[in-house]
C-alpha cells in the first residue's frame, strides 16, 4: 500500500472512529461520565489541565468552559485535526502519552478517555503524568473493560469469542482495571477506583459492533460468514427495539 494509500485510510478510519464517539458521547450516562471525571479533577480556575489522547476534543472544549486553561494531546495528526475544526479557539498538540509538552510539575489536572488500552507501557505514561503534575494535583482515567462488554446476542458463544478476540488485538485491553494499581505504583496518593455501566439501547451504536467484528474477522479468530450472520442479528435486534450493549468504565483518580 502506497502512502497516499495509508493516508486515504487513516482518515477513513478516524472519521469512522469519530461517527462512533460523537453517537457515544451524546448519550446521557457518557455525559454524566464525563461530568464525574472533571468532578474528579478538582479543577482550579487559571489552573492547566491537560486531556490526553483527546479525541475529537469535546472533554477539551468542556474544560475550557468550566474556567481552566484546558490542552488536548492526542499522538494522531488526523485525529487532531478533526478537534482542531470543530473546536478552533481550542488548544491542540499532537505529542504522545509518554512524551508530554510539559515542563516538570507544570499541569495541575490530567485526564484520559479510553486511551489508555492503545498503550503497551501504560506504566511509562502514569510516570509522565506525575512528571507534569505540580504537587496536590490530579490525575483521573477513564476506560472500558475490552473483555467485559456485555452484548445481548442469541449466540453467546459467539458474542464472547468476538469480544474477547478484539480484546486481544489491542495493546492493553484490561487497562481499566489495572489503574488503581498502576496509579499507585506511579506514586499517586489518595487513589480511587469507581466502576460506572454505560448501557446503549440506541441503534446508533451499531457501527460499534461493527467494530468489534470487522479486525477480528481480518484477523481470522471468526470466519466471514459467521461475523456476518452476528451483525445481521445484531441490526434485526435494533430494527425490533431488541438491541443492548452494556460497558463497563472504571474511572480512577488520585493525587500527586
Amino acid at each position: 500500500m502506497s502512502k497516499n494509500q495509508e493516508a486515504v485510510e487513516e482518515r477513513r478510519d478516524t472519521e469512522a472512529l469519530l461517527a462512533v464517539l460523537d453517537a457515544a458521547d451524546e448519550m446521557p450516562s457518557t455525559v454524566q461520565l464525563r461530568a464525574r471525571s472533571y468532578e474528579l479533577l478538582s479543577l482550579v480556575p487559571g489552573s492547566t489541565v491537560v486531556d490526553v489522547g483527546c479525541g475529537g476534543g469535546r472533554a477539551v472544549a468542556e474544560l475550557a468552559e468550566r474556567g481552566v486553561h484546558a490542552v488536548g494531546v492526542d499522538p494522531g495528526p488526523w485525529m487532531l485535526a478533526a478537534a482542531q475544526r470543530r473546536w478552533p479557539e481550542a488548544e491542540f498538540r499532537e505529542a504522545g502519552a509518554e512524551d508530554l509538552p510539559f515542563t516538570d510539575k507544570s499541569v495541575r489536572g490530567y485526564r484520559a478517555d479510553k486511551f489508555f488500552h492503545l498503550l503497551k507501557e501504560p506504566g511509562r505514561a502514569v510516570a509522565e503524568a506525575r512528571r507534569v503534575l505540580c504537587p496536590g494535583g490530579r490525575i483521573v482515567l477513564v476506560g472500558q473493560d475490552w473483555d467485559a462488554i456485555m452484548i445481548d446476542s442469541d449466540d453467546a458463544a459467539l458474542t464472547r469469542t468476538i469480544v474477547h478476540a478484539r480484546a486481544d488485538l489491542l495493546a492493553t485491553p484490561r487497562a481499566g482495571r489495572h489503574y488503581r494499581s498502576l496509579l499507585l505504583t506511579g506514586g499517586f496518593d489518595d487513589v480511587t477506583v469507581e466502576v460506572h455501566t454505560s448501557v446503549f439501547t440506541d441503534p446508533v451504536m451499531l457501527p460499534l459492533l461493527a467494530r468489534l467484528a470487522e479486525p477480528v474477522c481480518a484477523d481470522g479468530a471468526v470466519d466471514r460468514d459467521r461475523a456476518d450472520a452476528w451483525l445481521a442479528e445484531q441490526r434485526r435486534r435494533a430494527e425490533a427495539g431488541r438491541f443492548l450493549v452494556a460497558i463497563p468504565f472504571f474511572v480512577a483518580a488520585g493525587s500527586a
